[in-house]
């Protein structure tokens, strides 16, 4: 199954075409990023590959900042042990997600891979990425399944949290304030 989903940033003005390969449960997914956000034009590119347990085992991301190029690339065996442009990249030991700070799409991956239940919830160590600030660290997020389309994410132990819906797949429709879902084909 191939999906073409178009998200709208709210907060980072930007539009975000996602290509997404769902094979046998592994995810494949190419995006395209474009946006402005204090005086910053930005492009973002990212590639990410799951196994078939929805587990991230590699990702890729270039981007351009005001005409500033970087680029990297992780892999790892699914379980939190990262590898980053070839050398191992154990302040990351653990982190079985990642999170893109520019899209909704790496929200699908904890909760397709976790499948909680009505009120479960779990605390997981994510590998994230904000893309403006340059910054990738590991941190502690939680999420609980509300409803049969409802999550609530928390980042521990900031005080960030909102309430998600998504679709079938676990694919974002309303990120409010700051992602919305504009097509999906």
């Amino acid at each position: 199954m191939q999906k073409n989903i178009l998200w709208q940033g709210k907060a980072y003005h930007s539009l975000e075409n996602c290509v997404l390969i769902n094979t046998e449960n592994v995810f494949e997914v190419n995006s395209v990023i474009t946006g402005l956000h204090e005086q910053v034009i930005y492009r973002v590119e990212y590639f990410i590959k799951t196994n078939k347990n929805r587990e991230t085992i590699f990702f890729e991301i270039k981007s351009n900042l005001n005409g500033v190029i970087q680029s990297f690339r992780f892999e790892s065996d699914g379980k939190g042990n990262w590898l980053t442009n070839d050398k191992p990249a154990g302040q990351f030991t653990g982190c079985i997600d990642i999170d893109i700070s520019l899209t909704p799409f790496t929200n699908t991956l904890p909760i397709s891979r976790l499948n909680l239940s009505k009120n479960e919830q779990q605390e997981l160590n994510v590998l994230y990425i904000d893309i403006l600030n340059r910054e990738i660290k590991p941190v502690q997020q939680r999420y609980t399944r509300l409803s049969t389309y409802q999550y609530k994410y928390e980042n521990v132990p900031n005080d960030f949290e909102a309430v998600i819906t998504v679709d079938d797949l676990g694919l974002v429709i309303n990120y409010p304030e700051l992602f919305e879902r504009i097509a999906i084909l």
